[in-house]
């Protein structure tokens, strides 16, 4: 809140300056009454702060409204430098109000490189499009840097039809010089920096995905570009009348009118153009269709974590329902908040195992319409909630099967080897006769059959040679309980993925194991078969049994979320005295 409030005093100076600048250049430079190049020109000339100063105030953490103020700045401030320049005599060259009017005039040059490079590059979310162009925008913002520091130390006049020299140029002929191919080179180096920016714009719009708004900014840009090329062709000053129109005309309104267009028309920023009886006005309140959104937000969360996937679902709830802030929350507690949240929730639904809250609206109150959609974005925000839940339960599964075999190592291997090469020491230092030697033979075996044990519990080399049939029938070979394993037809020959193998074959492990460790079964049966496209795989024990809401799950559970990450599912039947029977399956092709 404390930000939204600073922010709008500061936006709206900055567009009312830019506003009052653009309309005293304009009286200044053709006097009263104005002629209709200039009825022209002001309009199309305060769209920038405008929508500026809108975006600024609706969404002050998007960097995208303070940059076209910046602009719209820049060539407000430039324009009424070069319309106070003919007020300034000879006489007046080292007057503070000359040095005044110089610096103002040389801001024109910034307001072309901002334009023609970063308008279009951070549109619409005021970021870079991706970590690749960061070294682009470095090379503009020093382009931009080295034209202006170029045209406000060059030498001669400060503009070609007004005498009057340049006050900050620098005194020796070297020095005036490097200004002038500062200024030069500089100049060179935006506009080829700008037709980078605008080739990858072309690009972008060859992608899938949303297209209006970009391909806007592109023909703004491209018009801007050629009416800059049109007027440095013909010379600014001295072109012919038709030149002048459409160079000017491109060069200071295409690119404003492309956003403004992009904005109305597309509905962005939650800003649209509405009428309300015969008077025009700005609804602030309006916002992108739940399919807006959803189509916006497809390409972008399939490059992300699932956990980040929450905190761009947020952003797409606060901006649909122009909330102050929005909340995904887990079941778990885990909560991603868009905005700054003050005050109790105004909405709160459930979203699969979690839920989505929204502050306040920005601007009146909540309506059925805000119920309707918050409603339906609950849909993807559950599919979201669960696919972060899957995730975390995955990533706490990993690491605790790690430390489930960093302690059997410990307390196993570890421990024999450690106890064989102490008898080895010992037979050697007391000389040890065969009996010494054929203990530690027998030791030295039974450690390399507990490590290959425990290498099969990890990836067993046959599940990867013979496949998982021949996997299954090597684990239940040496069980000390008559074990049955029934393979469908054709299925030991038929080959899986990896990940389906591995997850059917510690299955039937966790399952073995249990049923041997906890159970106290007799008989163990394991079934494999593959139908209706899925492989499915079952393990029946005549233990004991166990009531399966008073035991926490831990190795089955895990098993169930490998299963559900597969796309796959997981079943347990059991109960006291009647035996347990574990179920798994997965879509699966050969």
């Amino acid at each position: 809140m404390s930000g939204t409030r600073a922010a709008r005093p500061l936006a709206a100076g900055a567009a009312l300056t830019a506003a009052a600048a653009t309309v005293a250049g304009a009286v200044l430079e053709t006097g009263l009454p104005l002629p209709p190049s200039q009825w022209v020109f002001i309009p199309v000339s305060l769209i920038l702060p405008a929508v500026g100063w809108l975006l600024a105030v609706r969404r002050p953490r998007n960097a995208y409204g303070w940059l076209l103020l910046a602009v719209a700045l820049c060539v407000a401030l430039g324009g009424l430098g070069i319309a106070l320049l003919p007020f300034l005599g000879e006489e007046q060259a080292a007057a503070p109000a000359s040095v005044l009017v110089s610096v103002l005039t040389s801001l024109m040059s910034v307001s072309y490189g901002l334009s023609w490079v970063f308008v279009p590059l951070l549109f619409p979310e005021g970021r870079l499009p991706s970590p690749r162009w960061r070294p682009v925008a470095v090379a503009a913002a020093v382009a931009i840097g080295v034209e202006w520091i170029g045209v406000l130390l060059h030498p001669g006049r400060v503009h070609q039809d007004v005498p009057l020299d340049n006050p900050l140029a620098p005194p020796g002929e070297w020095p005036r010089l490097a200004a002038a191919l500062a200024g030069g080179l500089g100049e060179l180096a935006v506009f080829l920096t700008a037709l980078v920016v605008l080739g990858g714009l072309v690009v972008r719009l060859r992608r899938p995905g949303p297209r209006g708004p970009l391909a806007w900014i592109v023909a703004g840009t491209a018009a801007a570009l050629a009416g800059y090329a049109l007027l440095t062709v013909y010379g600014f000053s001295h072109s012919p009348v038709p030149a002048q129109w459409i160079g000017g005309l491109t060069v200071t309104g295409a690119l404003p009118a492309a956003i403004g267009v992009a904005v109305v028309r597309h509905n962005l920023f939650d800003l649209r153009v509405g009428v309300r009886g015969s008077l025009l006005y700005l609804v602030l309140d309006a916002r992108p269709s739940v399919g807006d959104l959803l189509t916006e937000l497809g390409a972008s969360l399939e490059e992300v974590e699932p956990v980040e996937q929450l905190g761009r679902l947020a952003d797409a709830v606060r901006a649909g329902l122009d909330a102050r802030w929005a909340a995904v929350e887990l079941a778990d507690g885990t909560r991603v908040v868009a905005g700054e949240e003050s005050g109790p929730a105004a909405l709160t639904v459930p979203a699969g195992l979690g839920r989505i809250s929204c502050g306040p609206k920005i601007a009146g109150r909540v309506t059925r319409e805000d119920q309707r959609l918050l409603a339906a974005l609950a849909v993807p925000v559950g599919l979201a909630i669960q696919s972060a839940a899957l995730a975390a339960r995955l990533v706490n599964a990993q690491e605790a099967e790690r430390r489930r075999i960093e302690r059997n190592i410990h307390d196993g291997v570890q421990q024999q080897l450690v106890a064989l090469i102490a008898g080895l020491e010992l037979a050697r230092a007391t000389g040890g006769g065969e009996n010494a030697l054929a203990l530690l033979r027998e030791q030295a075996r039974q450690a390399l059959a507990d490590l290959r044990e425990l290498a099969a519990g990890i990836h067993p080399s046959v599940l990867e040679q013979g496949g998982l049939v021949e996997a299954v029938e090597e684990r239940c070979a040496g069980l000390p309980v008559p074990t049955t394993v029934t393979a469908g037809p054709g299925l030991r020959t038929r080959r899986f993925s990896d990940e389906i193998e591995g997850a059917m074959y510690f299955t039937v492990s966790e399952a073995i194991a249990n049923a041997l460790k906890h159970a106290g079964a007799s008989r163990i049966e394991v079934r494999l078969s593959q139908d209706g496209g899925r492989l499915r795989v079952s393990v029946t024990d005549d233990g004991s049994g166990f009531d399966e809401r008073g035991v926490a799950r831990r190795g089955l559970g895990t098993l169930a979320d490998r299963m559900a990450a597969l796309g796959g599912g997981f079943e347990l039947r059991t109960a006291p005295g009647e035996g347990t029977t574990v179920r798994a399956w997965v879509s699966a092709h050969a």
